[in-house]
């Protein structure tokens, strides 16, 4: 008998505590990233729940079903940090940052957890630095290592960060660039990475924050290789469980904030209490209902829809809005390894940018929208021809 491909957790994976609830269940998907072949399309496309349970002791967010890691990233996983101009360049300003700050030296060891292509780790590797990846995408891995970043091809835990410090010493600054949403065994983790600093190393955790996933309705964020929706109260308690401090929290915006100051906004947003969770599905509801209807009415004014980016966050969108065929004509993206492919559950095929300018669709829906701003000033010839542009979040607007 076949071991079942997930499973529902019981306690929460920051506090150890039992008081999960189920407080909002989105459109069962299949692993975001699963983009098929042609040859797939008539098959089975095994789809998982998609539902974030509430600690009610510690007030983590998390989802409550884990899926079996090896099928989201050891075969199948076409996610590259590399094919991201913007995400490059904040990569490149993170190793400067902390490279000064913490005043590392060359030669020193620095270790990346979820090291992906190896892009982070290249701005440190050539400040002088050695440098480790630690990544479980079989691919991707490889790729880095060929490409000049050594990559142990493994899931990080205490056992495996117990190795590597025998094998390669004591390590000066570890990182993870949102790493730490995807993994179910947090505890593990931290104490690896606890185990492997050397006395004066420091641990870099980059975290989407849940609070400001809630307050824009970045509700596409939740997927299953995301587990976790972190907020700073519930992650000062793993620290404290594994023997860890933390040293400063830097919250990406302009309100900034100290660890108590956010914890104070957590609390004002009330992000404990279950309720805010069925206003917060509401929320997500409206913004679909007009999206769909927007996209409705251009179909049947004639116009052709394109999307442009095939991330992650687009199975979501796209499932929990309905959204299918009968909307978009075809996908592009920038990422090689999904052109010629086929997007989980609406199958729509997937090209090279390229594309637009041969088949000239009318408008195009941007589900990379995170990264809107970019992507249409690097296609302005498709606005200066007379295609326009769809930004579905955080509210439904067509860009003249």
């Amino acid at each position: 008998m076949s071991e079942p491909d997930y499973y529902l957790r019981t306690t929460c994976r920051m506090c150890g505590g039992l008081a999960l609830r189920r407080v909002m269940a989105l459109q069962p998907t299949p692993p975001g990233n699963n983009f098929l072949k042609e040859s797939q399309l008539g098959q089975p496309e095994p789809v998982y729940p998609l539902d974030l349970h509430l600690c009610g002791d510690c007030g983590h967010v998390q989802l409550g079903h884990v899926v079996d890691p090896k099928i989201l990233y050891q075969n199948s996983y076409s996610y590259v940090s590399g094919t991201s101009p913007v995400f490059v360049s904040h990569l490149r300003e993170y190793a400067a940052h902390v490279i000064e700050r913490f005043g590392l030296k060359p030669g020193a060891l620095v270790v990346d957890i979820g090291s992906n292509d190896g892009t982070a780790l290249r701005f440190f590797a050539e400040a002088g630095m050695r440098v480790l990846g630690v990544d479980p995408a079989v691919e991707i891995a490889a790729r880095a290592t060929q490409s000049g970043i050594p990559t142990v091809c493994d899931f990080f835990s205490h056992d495996l960060a117990v190795r590597l410090r025998t094998d390669h010493g004591p390590a000066a600054f570890i990182t993870s660039h949102n790493a730490c949403a995807h993994i179910d065994g947090l505890d593990g983790v931290f104490a690896g990475v606890e185990h492997w600093l050397d006395d004066a190393g420091v641990f870099g955790c980059e975290v989407g924050y849940f609070l400001d996933v809630f307050e824009n309705t970045w509700f596409d964020t939740i997927y299953h290789e995301h587990l976790d929706y972190h907020t700073v109260g519930p992650f000062r308690r793993l620290l404290s469980r594994v023997g860890m401090m933390p040293l400063r929290v830097e919250r990406v915006s302009p309100q900034g904030g100290s660890i108590d100051a956010l914890i104070e906004l957590e609390r004002a947003a009330g992000l404990g209490a279950p309720a805010t969770f069925a206003a917060f599905a509401e929320r997500i509801s409206t913004i679909g209902a007009t999206l769909r209807d927007l996209l409705a009415g251009l179909k049947r004014d004639g116009k052709s829809i394109a999307g442009y980016g095939a991330p992650t966050k687009a199975t979501t969108l796209m499932a929990h809005f309905g959204l299918g065929r009968d909307h978009l004509d075809f996908i592009v993206d920038d990422n090689p390894l999904k052109q010629g492919l086929f997007s989980p559950v609406s199958h729509i095929p997937v090209m090279a940018p390229d594309e637009l300018y041969r088949r000239r669709p009318d408008y195009l829906l941007v589900l990379a929208w995170n990264f809107a701003e970019p992507i249409m000033s690097a296609h302005r010839r498709f606005a200066e021809e007379g295609g326009r542009f769809v930004v579905p979040m955080p509210e439904a607007r067509v860009v003249v």
